[in-house]
């Protein structure tokens, strides 16, 4: 295709682009209230839903009835429409799920790697992705791998809780042929989780947001204008390792005083006199569902919560955002001492921001954060006004 061609075909499919990413943003939208979001009128968006459905991108349905007024249609997408399939590799277990371009991830393989040496770890979670890939291989654009740990291109730079360092993640689209040209997108999970939480979470319509995920330590992302800041080499956001802690502490990542050390698990471990846990989400998790929590057991939460808070008031000083929102485990390790995060937090706050300090919110997604954001990150790859074009132009 010519240099004209194509941008004839982009500008031919970016109201098309446009539509879809109102769409993800909100499920279940009817094309009227989509087309006043647009700023196109009746007439356009019926043309511009038409030729979707042609392409099959998009299907609709009546919508329901609400007094007078011209009938509409609710938005959703086509039944043989594109699909991406995402990963979340934790730091025990991974899922693979597939979604449509409506960005609802459908969990289709779940699986453990505890103790499993890498090598087979990623042959395992390549199997899974091929077999969901081969149900349907013409409607898949792309793969999306949320890990947690550093990501720079295609390399897992250091995913510290298993002491993996530098490995190579493109075999995980091994059983995918070359000739499909499927991309494989990688992440850091709590990057990807401040995306989905920007998109369509907690922190939908901030400018910028902070989001802070707890699991194996802490991490997060700075989202500006619905885009998380990633960093020169993609490894931006990890607070774990801002030294918030007690400098005495070695991290695993081999700095002293990260803030890893005392918001999770370990942490919770070691001020109720317990030995390092194998599993820290687990471990946390349990002492979380306990029905009754001994003294011990409040005071951990009370020390770890204050941890936390002020944390969050130091990165609230650091970045100024209009809201903050917590995943992982750090919106139930608030909730378990809310009064010592909250004092924490307000003490941590420069003292122009104590009057209106940014909300903190709970994420929407919660412990799912990071699978919905590698399909937020897949569907930008296949739904620019070139992807599109390039759809509506395939053979089928």
């Amino acid at each position: 295709m010519s240099l004209e061609s194509q941008q004839s075909a982009q500008i031919r499919w970016y109201g098309a682009a446009r539509l879809l990413s109102v769409m993800r943003s909100d499920p279940g939208i009817t094309r009227a209230a989509a087309a006043e979001r647009l700023g196109i009128g009746s007439g356009g968006a019926a043309e511009l839903v038409a030729r979707m459905r042609r392409a099959r991108l998009l299907d609709e349905s009546p919508a329901p009835a609400r007094g007078r007024g011209r009938p509409t249609t609710v938005l959703s997408p086509h039944a043989q429409g594109p699909l991406v399939i995402a990963a979340d590799m934790r730091a025990r277990d991974w899922r693979v799920a597939v979604a449509g371009i409506d960005g609802t991830p459908a969990v289709a393989a779940i699986g453990e790697h505890a103790g499993e040496e890498l090598g087979r770890v990623l042959s395992t979670l390549a199997s899974a992705v091929g077999n969901v890939y081969r149900k349907d291989p013409a409607r898949v654009g792309a793969v999306a791998v949320s890990v947690a740990g550093t990501i720079s291109g295609t390399t897992l730079g250091q995913f510290t809780s298993r002491g993996w360092n530098d490995v190579d993640l493109s075999p995980l689209i091994a059983e995918i042929p070359r000739r499909a040209g499927v991309p494989l997108l990688l992440g850091n999970d709590a990057t990807l989780a401040g995306l989905a939480e920007a998109r369509t979470g907690a922190a939908r319509g901030a400018a910028t947001a902070l989001h802070l995920i707890v699991a194996v330590g802490v991490g997060g992302a700075l989202v500006v204008n619905g885009e998380p800041l990633t960093g020169a080499q993609g490894a931006a956001g990890e607070y774990g390792h801002i030294p918030f802690a007690d400098p005495g502490l070695v991290c695993p990542c081999g700095a002293r005083g990260c803030w890893d050390l005392a918001v999770d698990g370990r942490a919770l471990a070691r001020h109720r006199g317990d030995p390092p846990p194998e599993d820290p989400v687990g471990y946390a998790h349990a002492l979380l569902d306990l029905p009754d929590r001994d003294t011990g057991t409040r005071r951990a939460f009370e020390i770890v919560a204050t941890a936390l808070g002020a944390g969050v008031g130091g990165l609230a000083n650091l970045h100024d955002p209009d809201v903050v929102t917590l995943g992982g485990l750090a919106a139930r390790l608030r909730a378990a001492a809310p009064e010592s995060f909250e004092t924490a937090y307000r003490d941590g706050l420069m003292a122009f921001r104590k009057l209106a300090p940014p909300p903190v919110y709970d994420g929407v997604h919660g412990e799912d954060g990071p699978l919905h954001g590698a399909v937020a990150m897949a569907l930008d790859h296949i739904t620019t006004a070139t992807a599109l074009a390039r759809w509506a132009d395939r053979e089928v």
